[in-house]
């Protein structure tokens, strides 16, 4: 009798410590990093209630980049404190489309992004639905591919966006490429189920970046035709969502500019929607 007693107190002694070690994991501290344009951007009154979906932005190392007047800058060096590629639009557009996500749907969603660094540990695997901006800079190590094509194999879902032109593009599939080398890059069907989750989005077009307002020139670089790809699993299932020669993302953060178009937001916020819908239910 003894000896049963004692085994329940440390079953329940085992039981309660990993209650206690998932809600310390769980809560997390809410990071935050500089922008490429922002820093200290005001949070949500209520950016500590958690959420059942949660915009998470995917942190990378860039290639090394000429600017004006500079040398090349050895961004791996410090991609992980911000201020790089990953960070453009940060956090303004992630807040815009999560507070329409809250407005279109009724899934829960919590106020603020969340950036993921591929190495630390498992954590890309507690947000299901992960973006990636500026994707024709990135520079993918392996160990950080690996993570991605597993997070993907797992039922993850990755949408890129924001990169332009035939330079831009090669760069970005020397990553994807090594995500999955041997799974082809096709054209999204327009019946897809993608494109029909919550609005019906035949008539899509192309969505500039904030440029347009001051060059009225929707295209960026050589890439005049907008292009929805992806990548499919073995079932059927796009787990990864490629928006080339568009610009989804300035349309989520200067959805309350008056100077940039409404119907590039309009479309854009619409785009994300389906996307985030087809991710939580496929």
């Amino acid at each position: 009798m003894y000896n049963f007693v004692r085994l329940r107190f440390l079953v329940a002694c085992a039981l309660a410590t990993s209650i206690l070690i998932c809600a310390a994991f769980a809560q997390r501290p809410f990071r935050e990093y500089p922008g490429y344009e922002y820093e200290n951007f005001p949070r949500p009154a209520d950016w500590q209630v958690p959420g059942e979906w949660t915009f998470a932005r995917l942190m990378y190392p860039s290639q090394h980049r000429f600017y004006a007047g500079e040398y090349p800058r050895p961004y791996h060096a410090d991609w992980w404190d911000g201020r790089t590629d990953w960070t453009i639009d940060y956090p303004r557009s992630d807040r815009h489309l999560s507070e329409a996500v809250r407005r279109l749907t009724r899934i829960q969603t919590r106020s603020v992004e969340e950036p993921v660094d591929l190495r630390d540990g498992d954590e890309v695997y507690n947000w299901p639905w992960l973006y990636g901006v500026e994707v024709g800079h990135w520079d993918l190590t392996d160990a950080q591919a690996a993570k991605l094509r597993d997070f993907l194999l797992r039922g993850g879902f990755f949408m890129c966006d924001d990169f332009h032109g035939s330079d831009e593009w090669n760069i970005f599939l020397s990553g994807m490429n090594r995500v999955f080398p041997d799974r082809p890059i096709v054209d999204i069907e327009n019946g897809s189920a993608i494109f029909h989750t919550i609005f019906d989005l035949d008539d899509r077009y192309q969505v500039p970046g904030e440029q347009f307002v001051y060059t009225h020139r929707v295209a960026e670089k050589d890439g005049f035709e907008p292009h929805w790809r992806g990548i499919y699993d073995d079932k059927g299932r796009l787990m990864v969502a490629i928006c080339h020669d568009m610009d989804l993302g300035d349309s989520w953060e200067h959805a309350d500019n008056p100077k940039y178009p409404e119907k590039y937001s309009a479309l854009g916020i619409r785009i994300g929607v389906n996307y985030i819908v087809y991710a939580m239910t496929h």
